[in-house]
C-alpha cells in the first residue's frame, strides 16, 4: 500500500438489512420446500397472492391503529412522570412561592374565592376559573414582598430547579417550561443585587413585573395540578385542599 492510500472502511450492513434479507431468503425456502414435496405451483401461488392482496390491510392494522395505540400509551406514561415533576416542584416551590407573593396581589381579596378549591368542584368550574385566571392581569405591590425572604427562598432552591430543567419529560408541558423559565429569571435578578433596601422606583417596578410574570404563571399551574390530582390522587388532593395559600383558614390538620 503506498504512502498516500488511505484504507477503505468497508461499511458493514445495518441489522435491518441482514433481518431482511434472511426473512427473505427464508420465505424462498419454504416455498422452493413446499413445492418440492407437493409439485403444485397453482396451490403457491394461489396462497401468495392472497397474502400480497391482504398485505395493505395487515399495513393499516399494523402501521395505524397499533401504532397510535401504542404511542397514546406512550405518550400517556410520559405526562405522567411529567405530572410526578410538576407534584416535586409544587411541594418543594409551588405552594411556598405561592404563599409569599399571593400576600403580594394588590387584588387578593378578588382573586381569593375563585382560588379556594373546593371538593366538589367540577371541570366546569375548574375550566371556568382558568378562563378567567388567564384574561387577568396580575399586579404586585411591591412594597408588601419581603423581598429578602423571596431571594433566600428562590436561591435556596436553584439546585432543585436546575434538576427540573435537565428532565426531558419538560419538552412535552410548554406552559411549565415557561414557568420555570420565568422563576429562574427572577431568581437571577434578585440575585445580581448587592442589596434590595434603597432600590429606585424604576427598578422596583421592575422588579414587580418579573415577580408578577412568574405569579400569573404559577397559578395557573397550580389550579391545572390541582385537578390533576382531584382526578387521580384523592389522598394528595386532600392534602393540596389543606394546605391551599389562598384559603386563610387553610390548616393541614384535618379537622
Amino acid at each position: 500500500m503506498g504512502k498516500d492510500q488511505v484504507p477503505v472502511q468497508v461499511r458493514r450492513p445495518s441489522w435491518l438489512v441482514v433481518l431482511g434479507i434472511a426473512l427473505i431468503a427464508a420465505s424462498a425456502v419454504l416455498y422452493y420446500a413446499h413445492y418440492t414435496i407437493f409439485r403444485d405451483s397453482h396451490h403457491i401461488f394461489l396462497y401468495l397472492v392472497g397474502d400480497v392482496a391482504f398485505l395493505p390491510v395487515d399495513v393499516l392494522i399494523v402501521t395505524l391503529i397499533l401504532h397510535r395505540l401504542l404511542t397514546s400509551r406512550e405518550r400517556r406514561s410520559r405526562l405522567e412522570k411529567l405530572n410526578m415533576v410538576i407534584g416535586a416542584f409544587q411541594s418543594e416551590v409551588g405552594t411556598r412561592l405561592l404563599a409569599l407573593v399571593a400576600a403580594a396581589d394588590q387584588d387578593i381579596a378578588g382573586i381569593r374565592p375563585d382560588l379556594v378549591v373546593g371538593v366538589r368542584w367540577t371541570d366546569a368550574e375548574y375550566r371556568k376559573t382558568q378562563r378567567a385566571l388567564r384574561d387577568r392581569r396580575f399586579v404586585v405591590d411591591i412594597e408588601r414582598v419581603d423581598l429578602a425572604g423571596l431571594r433566600e427562598f428562590v436561591l435556596g432552591k436553584r439546585d432543585f430547579l436546575l434538576r427540573l430543567i435537565e428532565n426531558p419529560n419538560l419538552l412535552e408541558h410548554e406552559s411549565f417550561t415557561d414557568l420555570l423559565r420565568a422563576v429562574f429569571h427572577l431568581t437571577e435578578e434578585l440575585e445580581q443585587r448587592a442589596a434590595l433596601t434603597g432600590l429606585p422606583e424604576t427598578d422596583r417596578a421592575h422588579l414587580a413585573g418579573d415577580i408578577a410574570r412568574a405569579y400569573s404563571l404559577l397559578v395557573l399551574e397550580w389550579l391545572a395540578y390541582m385537578k390533576h390530582l382531584k382526578d387521580n390522587y384523592p389522598y394528595l388532593f386532600s392534602l393540596a385542599i389543606r394546605t391551599n395559600p389562598f384559603d386563610p383558614e387553610a390548616s393541614p390538620i384535618v379537622r
